[in-house]
């Protein structure tokens, strides 16, 4: 990659200022962000001792649902699957022929890598996006 050291202005500005207010931009999203990210977490956090309280309640009334003035409470029941040992869930897919038990999609590092390695063989019906893009370091 070549690179390059430049005094060049676009539309009128010089290079070395957009390269200072978007580092400026840079920093105030990311204090933004971190003031979000505490205040959510608080608010995330008291949430769940609501929630605790209302299944509680569901739980006391064996019921799945509770109305109130304010709106009705619903408890549900979340089923989530994981896999402790890939190589056996690999081969239970494979013998009972249930792909659909994956997601479709690309690791996107480990496909890079492997067109890398292989760059003869090309997967059908595979689709390439490419853009620049621009990443700004800060000055030392």
């Amino acid at each position: 990659m070549k690179s390059a050291e430049a005094e060049t202005e676009v539309s009128g500005v010089p290079l070395d200022k957009l390269t200072e207010v978007y580092i400026k931009m840079r920093d105030k999203r990311s204090e933004l962000k971190q003031a979000f990210e505490s205040s959510d977490g608080e608010i995330q956090d008291q949430m769940k001792l609501l929630e605790e309280q209302m299944l509680e309640a569901c739980k006391s009334m064996s019921a799945d649902s509770i109305r109130t003035k304010a709106g009705t409470i619903i408890r549900s029941t979340k089923t989530r699957y994981w896999t402790n040992d890939w190589d056996s869930m690999r081969t239970f897919i494979k013998e009972h022929d249930a792909f659909d038990l994956l997601e479709k999609r690309l690791h996107q590092t480990n496909m890079k890598q492997f067109l890398e390695e292989n760059p003869e063989i090309l997967p059908v019906g595979l689709n390439t996006d490419r853009e620049f893009t621009i990443v700004v370091r800060r000055a030392k």
